[in-house]
């Protein structure tokens, strides 16, 4: 199935809406976790929505939407916060896109999300992103994979619960309000669902 790239203006400008959204309340979370001691904070700042912006962008608009999504939130968020961007930020910001990619993969397979799916999907794709983080501190910090794992299971438990709690209802509910109020028709034509769907509203009306 080919890739397909036509966004109107409406939908870019949706996509930017995610992205401005993810990367303020990422930089927000930043700064209540500089308020609070430092073991803490690694722990406070796996509070937020960027993963599940990145899904629901991947879910509706496709796999390129959804990393362009993701990475930017990372970026913007890290070149304004104080703390600033760092060697860190190009990996953590393609992990995070990735689920995007992983959510417009999975569109093709589930057209519309259920409560399960979303619920299956943070917990998989929340161990997929903790994976793939801890493997950069491991090689970029040169620590055991299997001590960084430990150490980053905290985090694991936080980000998790954040997912699980966030993918089923905010995820789900964005994801359902585009598809029906915010796209052109050309996704939803792909879809034999979906056009029923619109064929018994044309019978309706």
């Amino acid at each position: 199935m080919p890739v397909n790239l036509k966004l109107s203006t409406r939908q870019v400008a949706l996509i930017s809406t995610f992205i401005a959204i993810g990367a303020v309340v990422r930089v927000v979370v930043d700064q209540v976790g500089g308020m609070v001691p430092a073991p803490v904070f690694t722990l406070v700042i796996k509070v937020g929505l960027s993963e599940t912006l990145s899904f629901v962008s991947g879910f509706v608009y496709g796999p390129i939407a959804g990393f362009v999504t993701g990475f930017l939130i990372i970026v913007l968020s890290d070149l304004i916060s104080p703390y600033g961007a760092g060697a860190w930020t190009p990996f953590i910001a393609a992990i995070i896109g990735l689920l995007g990619i992983c959510a417009g993969l999975m569109r093709r397979a589930r057209p519309r999300p259920t409560f399960l799916l979303m619920t299956l999907s943070a917990v998989g794709l929340t161990l997929l992103s903790e994976f793939l983080q801890n493997l950069y501190v491991s090689l970029a910090y040169s620590t055991p994979l299997i001590a960084t794992l430990l150490l980053g299971l905290p985090s694991l438990v936080v980000a998790m619960a954040n997912n699980v709690i966030l993918f089923p209802t905010v995820g789900r509910k964005a994801i359902e309000f585009v598809q029906d109020h915010c796209l052109n028709g050309v996704q939803n034509k792909t879809t034999p669902e979906n056009r029923s769907t619109k064929l018994t509203q044309n019978d309706k009306s």
